[in-house]
């Protein structure tokens, strides 16, 4: 099976529910639409997040998000910096980097850096007739490609983007939260508000269901089944 995961933002326990709630093994494959760092309740967790991920190896394509994008900067710009310039760098922004650095040693951090700035920014597949695309804030047709800010923030065409998606495919975005898309014309495809949502052409789904923030749930769906998933916060 192929299962489409929303944003993370280190919730390692909840991405460990998830994968046992889905039975997930060898056979399956998972796509993780970005923002696997920054943000998290009490339990934020971005080491086991980024070890999570690497030990699903193969069966994971994990997309690159605009949180992600961040971190992956600061650590390259911190270990440019001299220890005295280290001591008086701006901090960074979020939890994720003090959290890594507890754990990992400079080298780690720089690995982990290069492995962020290796995630793609956007990917497809074939499923029988099905073509899917998946980015983190919006998508693009194949061989239109943009500028790394679209595939990471979105842009003004968002709103055409969401209510028409990419003809043709059937597009997987994360980033926006699905709370957020009252007045979108579509329909949330199980709570209203706090669940995954689809445009009237059910060609886009956004699956961002407010992980990382207080109540907010880490949703998945089986491109095979339609079936979704959530992990609520504690």
């Amino acid at each position: 099976m192929h299962y489409v995961v929303g944003d993370i933002h280190n919730e390692n326990k909840m991405l460990h529910q998830l994968l046992k709630q889905i039975s997930f093994g060898a056979e399956d494959h998972i796509y993780i639409l970005g923002d696997l760092f920054d943000r998290g309740g009490e339990d934020a967790d971005p080491v086991g997040v980024y070890f999570t991920v690497l030990e699903l190896g193969e069966h994971c394509t994990a997309l690159r998000g605009n949180h992600d994008q961040w971190l992956a900067a600061y650590i390259r710009n911190y270990y440019s910096l001299s220890q005295r310039e280290q001591e008086h760098c701006v901090p960074y922004s979020y939890n994720s980097f003090d959290l890594m650095r507890q754990r990992l040693t400079p080298a780690d951090m720089r690995q982990l850096e290069t492995y962020i700035s290796s995630l793609p920014l956007h990917s497809g597949l074939t499923l029988g007739e099905k073509e899917y695309l998946f980015a983190h804030a919006m998508t693009s047709a194949p061989g239109r490609w943009r500028k790394a800010d679209y595939y990471l923030m979105g842009d003004w065409y968002f709103d055409l983007f969401a209510t028409a998606g990419i003809p043709e495919y059937i597009s997987f975005c994360g980033h926006n939260n699905t709370a957020e898309f009252f007045g979108f014309p579509g329909a949330y495809c199980d709570e209203t508000g706090a669940s995954i949502w689809h445009n009237e052409a059910n060609n886009v789904y956004m699956m961002d269901c407010g992980c990382g923030f207080a109540h907010g749930r880490l949703a998945c769906m089986c491109l095979e089944t339609g079936e979704r998933f959530y992990v609520d916060s504690e």
